[in-house]
């Protein structure tokens, strides 16, 4: 029932959250950390700006989150020399070792959901669907432009 899609989306994001939260807590990492450094896995540097926008996160959000991370000694946040207003945030020699530590974490997700590869693709071209057509009318609602 379409009436009902609110509670299903918000059902399956805290259960696979849940099953997140078992794999990252050896690691000391929170989901929203984890996704901060795969990010930064990928690329080894970001700007906080990038990263708010990947992440769909506000900054108050993400900012507490980055000082918590460099604490850890994970990851450094520095001024661009090209852009003193600009931060990247990059990872330490300790962060880039994680990634082998984390390695196992999308396939004990992929199995933990049960569903095969092909369902995976699938879901994630509805969910991205659903997440930039909601975006979309939310900002047409509130008369801004849409963030995604």
């Amino acid at each position: 029932m379409a009436e009902l899609l609110c509670f299903d989306l918000y059902a399956a994001s805290r259960s696979v959250t849940s099953v997140y939260r078992v794999l990252l807590d050896p690691l000391g990492l929170t989901y929203p950390q984890y996704l901060v450094m795969l990010v930064l896995w990928r690329r080894d540097e970001s700007t906080v700006r990038a990263l708010v926008e990947e992440l769909q996160l506000d900054y108050n959000t993400l900012s507490p989150l980055l000082k918590r991370l460099e604490a850890r000694g994970l990851v450094e946040r520095r001024r661009r020399p090209d852009d003193e207003r600009s931060v990247a945030v990059v990872l330490t020699a300790e962060g880039r070792e994680m990634r082998e530590q984390a390695a196992h974490v999308p396939q004990a997700i992929g199995e933990a959901i049960g569903v095969d590869e092909t369902e995976i693709a699938e879901l994630q071209g509805v969910l991205r669907k659903i997440t930039v057509s909601a975006a979309a009318r939310a900002a047409e609602l509130s008369g801004r432009k849409a963030a995604i």
